[in-house]
């Protein structure tokens, strides 16, 4: 494999910004330099920015593939390959992809059943044929409230890859939902409950919590330590419960819901991940606290694009302007995720990280991917 150098660019380095060059080989990048390489072949990048490989923790976005309308059940294949070609074309260079674990079977009004260990075999499977641009490990993402959730665990194990579980409580009036009217907009808007049905939901939401909660909670946390993943919490809302997620072995919480638990996740070393519409919209589309407030209280660690991809190297940008700080914005998508999931060769540019790299243009108030390279391939 030949040397192949960015150069003419604004490096966004581990300590900030500067003109310089960066040259991958075999996979690696092998040097950074301040001075032109005067050589043949180089990518003059004109002044663009280059700064590594967007790490994604938690997307939504493979589920939209999958179902891109209401009932429509579209070909997995051909649905993670378009996830996977959409991820690369927006900088995402690694992705946890998001897959629920925990089903309700027995509600007719409100069913929604396991796919899981299914959709994670064919993931994998592609991976494993090299029809993947970028680099996937899975994200189990454990609903407490479920009927199925021990015996969906049970089907995976350390070899799958997965990086990261996290403690779902989708209990009616907490966390997330705390307020039950916005809990009702969002459930009967997107599966088109009438007002009985919405109310027979919360009942047996609320039941299945009270009869299974602690033992999904314990199995959860369990399951993690035996596939070697990282342990996540779920918009924890109070102290109480950012104590409960520090006790199970929590290092990153994923969207705390308030000033109050974002400050107790700082205080017991607990990581804070907010999504980028959030930051973005100017908010939340659930009401609860926006990105923007934590990151002007340095409560922010981790940015994740959530349900828009694209969003994130946006957001990341954002940050960088908020903060003064380009190289910390950049971070927060980059560097603070691989260790938050225990990945260290990667997330920055580094002589022997590995060559994930993105050229980008800046335009406006947005910016443009103009060549994401993985491993030191050209993938968009």
């Amino acid at each position: 494999m030949t040397d192949l150098i960015l150069e003419n660019a604004m490096l966004v380095l581990p300590d900030g910004v500067r003109r310089g060059s960066v040259r991958m080989k075999e996979g690696v990048i092998v040097d950074i330099s301040d001075s032109p390489s005067r050589v043949a072949g180089v990518v003059d990048c004109e002044g663009d920015l280059v700064m590594p490989g967007l790490i994604e923790l938690h997307t939504d976005n493979l589920e939209r593939h999958i179902e891109p309308r209401p009932k429509v059940n579209w070909p997995h294949q051909a649905a993670i390959i378009a996830h996977d070609a959409e991820l690369a074309s927006v900088g995402i260079t690694t992705v946890f992809d998001a897959l629920r674990v925990g089903s309700v079977t027995s509600n007719a009004k409100a069913n929604y059943g396991e796919y899981a260990r299914a959709l994670a075999d064919e993931i994998l499977d592609l991976r494993s044929r090299g029809a993947l641009r970028i680099s996937h490990f899975l994200h189990l993402r454990a609903e407490v409230c479920s009927e199925t959730l021990v015996s969906e665990m049970a089907k995976f194990g350390p070899e799958d890859r997965i990086g990261i579980v996290s403690l779902m409580d989708h209990t009616p009036g907490e966390r997330q939902f705390r307020d039950v009217s916005k809990l009702k907009d969002y459930v009967c808007g997107k599966h088109g409950l009438t007002d009985e049905g919405f109310d027979d939901h919360v009942a047996s939401q609320r039941a299945l919590r009270d009869r299974l909660g602690a033992l999904h909670e314990a199995t959860a946390v369990a399951e993690s330590r035996r596939y070697g993943a990282t342990l996540a919490s779920h918009d924890d809302t109070t102290t109480s419960q950012v104590a409960a997620s520090a006790s199970h072995g929590v290092t990153f919480a994923e969207f705390p819901t308030t000033v109050e638990a974002a400050k107790a996740c700082v205080q017991h070393g607990i990581k804070v991940m907010m999504g980028a519409p959030n930051l973005i919209r100017g908010g939340s589309h659930s009401g609860n606290v926006a990105a923007s407030t934590l990151a002007e209280a340095d409560l922010l660690d981790i940015v994740s694009s959530d349900y828009v991809p694209s969003s994130l190297l946006s957001a990341a940008l954002l940050l960088g302007d908020l903060w003064g700080d380009i190289a910390r914005g950049v971070q927060t998508v980059t560097r603070a995720p691989a260790l938050a999931t225990g990945l260290t060769d990667r997330g920055q540019l580094a002589v022997g990280a590995r060559a994930d790299v993105l050229r980008v243009k800046r335009i406006s108030g947005a910016a443009a991917v103009h060549g994401t390279w993985v491993m030191g391939n050209r993938v968009a």
